[in-house]
């Protein structure tokens, strides 16, 4: 069989010669264009800026009377006896509106909680009678670290749902073998005599692999 092989003719070489030669010459053409990037190439995917610490932070914006004492900071502002006399308990003044009219001393304070000014007596929570201590709606004296028992006397609702871990933030170990579970009590995110939260700008969403790196900045809502 092998002696039915023919060699290649002349003319076939040559044929087979400009073949390999157009070939060549075509990926040639082709590298030139892309080299002079005749179509356009795809943009550079634009760097991302980072998101700000703000929203990464897990510390709570406000600190209880709890947090400071464990962090044995001073706790010379809930001495109200530092000021007050023992078993006679302050006089609240009021405006012609109503208003309670606070002392240069509390000048710090915003008052409202509650609307329509239904909840502007300080004796609402504070205990007239001994000035370190709360008193609940149920007659209950309650110490300053327990001012969520306190706001759960009359916001029964919300406190079965801190409770539950509905309300609020809960972080730590879901797994009670590894470690503790922590809940944020109310005054970490809510001052009590003015417990509306401050409006602030929500965290920024995530990102599509091809989205632009410049957009609208986040609103606040």
């Amino acid at each position: 069989m092998d002696s039915d092989i023919q060699p290649p003719t002349r003319a076939g070489r040559i044929q087979t010669n400009w073949i390999l030669a157009a070939v060549s010459a075509t990926f040639l053409v082709m590298a030139g264009l892309f080299v002079a990037n005749l179509w356009g190439r795809t943009a550079a995917t634009p760097k991302v800026p980072l998101v700000d610490v703000q929203f990464l932070d897990p510390a709570p914006w406000r600190q209880t009377y709890t947090d400071l004492a464990k962090a044995k900071e001073d706790l010379s502002d809930f001495d109200c006896y530092g000021c007050h006399e023992k078993k006679k308990p302050p006089v609240i003044e009021y405006d012609e509106k109503h208003n309670i009219v606070l002392p240069k001393e509390h000048s710090n304070l915003k008052l409202g909680h509650g609307s329509h000014n239904r909840n502007n007596v300080c004796y609402n929570c504070h205990n007239e009678q001994n000035l370190v201590t709360f008193q609940a709606r149920d007659g209950r004296e309650l110490k300053f670290q327990d001012s969520t028992a306190l706001c759960g006397s009359c916001h029964g609702p919300t406190y079965r749902d801190w409770e539950a871990g509905v309300h609020g933030r809960t972080s730590g170990y879901w797994d009670r073998s590894r470690g503790e579970l922590q809940r944020l009590n109310c005054a970490n995110c809510h001052d009590p005599h003015s417990p509306r939260i401050p409006t602030r700008a929500p965290a920024p969403p995530p990102r599509g692999l091809h989205e632009p790196a410049t957009g609208p900045t986040p609103t606040a809502h």
